[in-house]
């Protein structure tokens, strides 16, 4: 009855954020003329311009970016047995950033700007975070000790911060204003047309997340004792290492990196449901997730400032406090 009202609470709580979502803005449309255009009913037609083709996008993208972020942090916390490990320890971040330095910044250098004119910033952050998860993928293979392939991943993703900084040293100005914009993370920069790309690839990722429940519940008490219940780590980690990229990987290349709800919101829906149950704890997190990341898009709009900002003023007294926790 609890985790029922829970759950209903969480629900109800989405809905409404996505609601004010489409509301507010930088012109306020009341929830009457919303649900017109939404409905195909009588409203002004740059009402239904507004809702439909920008504010409608982004509150999808908001909610399933939420979701997705929050179950990739879960699933490697749970995996590196780390309360705080997020969805980029594997460098997709760093991944996608590569991709995005060599797509703004490195073409113009070499000449390659028409070359790579049709490629996007979000297919170059998909093809940056495809080199580092498939050298880290390579090196788990070989690897049986999971602390070791997070330490490689970690340095992966030194290195190619380094290379990404190289990048930026010898960028022009205009190069460079570019790529910082789209390190804050925005919300708004996706079409519809990539929302069809967008959207499947997230609802892959997140359905493997939940065919990895079982798995994730034997790992809560390590690999050693997840194998004496047949449970085959190399494999477990195959299906969350590639649901990780799908979730982590979407998001990161449409919308930028955007922090601290992978690390944050997994300890929040913890605390929401008191339970360790992955059957519980995943749908709470997506929940919460996407709850936490609708109202940073409507803060960020109210403050005009980038939504990274809100997620970190949000998702640092969490951290803090995990860290206090446990000591």
């Amino acid at each position: 009855m609890r985790r029922t009202a829970i759950f209903a609470t969480l629900a109800a709580t989405v809905l409404l954020l996505f609601v004010c979502d489409l509301c507010y803005g930088g012109a306020d449309i009341g929830m009457k003329h919303v649900f017109a255009a939404l409905t195909g009913g009588d409203c002004p037609s740059s009402v239904r311009t507004i809702v439909l083709h920008i504010r409608l996008i982004k509150a999808v993208v908001a909610l399933l970016a939420g979701a997705s972020l929050a179950a990739s942090g879960l699933l490697m916390q749970t995996l590196f047995r780390n309360p705080l490990a997020g969805p980029y320890v594997l460098g997709v971040s760093s991944g996608a950033s590569l991709g995005v330095a060599v797509f703004i910044l490195g073409a113009p250098l070499l000449g390659l700007t028409q070359a790579l004119g049709g490629l996007g910033i979000a297919g170059a952050a998909w093809l940056g975070s495809a080199l580092v998860l498939g050298l880290t993928a390579a090196v788990a293979i070989r690897i049986r000790d999971i602390m070791v392939i997070l330490i490689l991943g970690m340095m992966f993703a030194s290195g190619v911060s380094a290379i990404v900084q190289i990048l930026q040293y010898l960028s022009d100005e205009e190069s460079l204003k570019a790529f910082v914009i789209w390190t804050m993370g925005s919300l708004g920069d996706v079409t519809s047309a990539q929302l069809a790309v967008f959207v499947p690839a997230v609802l892959v990722g997140l359905l493997l997340a939940m065919c990895a429940v079982k798995p994730l519940n034997l790992l809560l008490f390590g690999e050693d004792y997840a194998r004496t219940m047949g449970l085959s780590p190399r494999r477990s980690r195959a299906l969350i290492f590639t649901s990780t990229v799908l979730l982590a990987g979407t998001v990161t290349a449409f919308c930028g990196p955007i922090g601290f709800i992978g690390l944050a919101m997994p300890h929040v829906a913890r605390l929401i449901v008191g339970d360790s149950d992955h059957r519980v704890l995943l749908p709470a997190t997506m929940l919460t997730g996407s709850a936490v990341l609708l109202l940073c898009d409507i803060v960020s709009k109210f403050f005009v400032i980038p939504v990274n900002a809100v997620t970190a003023f949000l998702g640092i007294p969490v951290v803090v406090w995990v860290v206090l926790r446990n000591r």
